[in-house]
């Protein structure tokens, strides 16, 4: 593995490769380049022929239909490239690869129609609707997974044909090299806020890695007997940041995709019940702690988008409370309050994977006697953790030392964070494809719910809003002048 042969051969190492070659492209926003604007994003809609547009406003006279043309055979390029040093056969890796990646986008085009997507009252009012499922693009994720179910079970000889691309792994590892840059950015822009809210914002990763973690991962070994393999993956899942923790998480440990794929599900469904009902439980219980409430939903709703979603309808809500009272703060300090709090939680998704890497190859699955070398350490070790760490440091190095070119950062993180959501969606399909209903039944999905209920309801939420009382009580946000 460590060897340079090695360094072409693994589906870990070309995740690294991938995600960095994306990353440098990026980089020519830097020098005034805008060098992946062309690449599809959907975008949510009312109107079909709205559904997907190039990332780059620099790219608006590209027609949307050559825009994902153009980004299929980008990525199935640089995909290639990597199939053919590990020896995969061609011939099926593109036909696979072209089923999947339309059948994906499909899904993702699907999942962000208005009447599905649209999450705050500024979203239904740009679309005319009286309201929405608010399950955010997000409901892309779950819709190609069951998309890929429906195929795996039912259509047996067509699932099989596209086995050779159906590469879960390597898919979701590049995505989180990836994101890595949109991190590193968001990083290097909360460092500007007051020190108060930094160190506050700090705090927060004690309490979801060492409180949340810790008594995730004790209710399902004790009371649910889990084991190792789904326990730990479900804890970070649920106590820190669902789609990516769990499977950084699962790798980390060499899970089962299956597993942290079926956490990440989960956690995807119950933010859309947080998004729902927290706001609204905050602002009765909160109305003159506008910063208490934001970082409550920075700890308590799991996934960046739902979490930010319901800074946003809490500062609105809130807002509107004081200003019937005479009281008007300055937008944008609860959304803000609500973001430190998850990106902090976010950045040290990659340190703690190491961490588990370790315990997991010297403690409890090392492959040799009691204790693991230190080579197989390496050998064993999540080789996308580094690409993730290189992505994010350079980033915010960039941020931090050269403030004049925000602007030019922020292009860079904005594309390179399309091709990371497409990795994602194409992880769910494929996982999905190589899935089994009976078996997903038989490995306790239904039971894994009741941990998940039972973590979130029973004490997740009720110990976030304890820490940000703790930290937040008394900070409030200035005064429109």
């Amino acid at each position: 593995m460590g060897s340079k042969q090695g360094l072409f051969k693994t589906e870990d190492w070309w995740s690294v490769w991938l995600g960095l070659f994306i990353f440098i492209i990026s980089l020519g926003s830097l020098l005034g380049l805008d060098l992946l604007g062309w690449a599809v994003t959907p975008k949510v809609w009312m109107e079909i022929s709205k559904s997907i547009a190039p990332a780059s406003k620099g790219y608006a006279g590209l027609h949307p239909i050559l825009s994902i043309i153009l980004t299929f055979f980008a990525v199935l390029g640089l995909l290639m490239v990597g199939a053919k040093a590990m020896g995969y056969d061609l011939k099926k890796f593109v036909y696979g690869f072209t089923i999947i990646f339309w059948l994906t986008y499909c899904c993702n085009i699907i999942g962000h129609y208005a009447v599905i997507a649209a999450q705050t009252p500024a979203d239904l009012k740009k679309f005319g609707l009286d309201w929405s499922l608010k399950l955010t693009g997000e409901a892309g994720l779950i819709l190609a997974l069951l998309v890929g179910l429906f195929i795996g079970n039912f259509m047996p000889k067509f699932a099989n044909s596209l086995k050779e691309a159906a590469q879960t792994e390597w898919f979701i590892k590049t995505a989180i090299v990836i994101m890595g840059v949109g991190l590193g950015v968001k990083s290097a822009e909360q460092l500007g806020l007051a020190t108060s809210m930094m160190f506050r914002g700090l705090c927060a990763i004690v309490e979801a890695y060492l409180i949340y973690w810790a008594v995730v991962y004790l209710i399902a070994r004790k009371y649910f007997k889990f084991n190792r393999e789904w326990a730990a993956p479900l804890a970070s899942g649920i106590s820190i940041c669902g789609v990516s923790a769990a499977i950084a998480t699962g790798g980390a440990i060499r899970a089962r995709p299956i597993i942290p794929v079926m956490v990440s599900s989960l956690v995807v469904i119950f933010a859309v019940v947080e998004l729902i009902i927290l706001p609204f439980v905050a602002t009765e219980l909160l109305p003159n702690q506008p910063l208490v409430a934001g970082a409550w939903m920075g700890l308590a709703v799991k996934t960046d988008g739902a979490a930010v979603a319901s800074g946003q309808i809490v500062e609105s809500l809130i807002y509107a409370k004081n200003a019937a009272q005479g009281i008007n703060y300055q937008p944008g300090w609860v959304v803000g309050a609500a973001t430190t709090v998850k990106i902090f939680i976010d950045i040290f998704i990659g340190i703690w994977a190491f961490i588990l890497a370790v315990i997991w190859t010297t403690k409890i699955n090392p492959t040799k006697g009691d204790k693991a070398r230190a080579g197989e350490i390496w050998d064993r070790f999540p080789k996308f953790v580094i690409g993730y760490f290189v992505t994010f440091i350079i980033m915010l190095i960039i941020g931090l030392n050269w403030p004049d070119i925000k602007s030019q950062i922020k292009i860079s993180a904005s594309e390179t964070d399309v091709f990371r959501k497409l990795f994602f969606a194409l992880t769910f399909f494929s996982i999905g494809l190589a899935s089994n209903f009976k078996k997903l039944w038989e490995e306790g999905i239904g039971k894994l719910m009741l941990v998940y209920v039972v973590a979130l309801f029973g004490f997740i939420i009720w110990v976030g809003l304890f820490i940000s009382w703790i930290f937040f009580q008394g900070v409030m946000p200035p005064l429109v002048q």
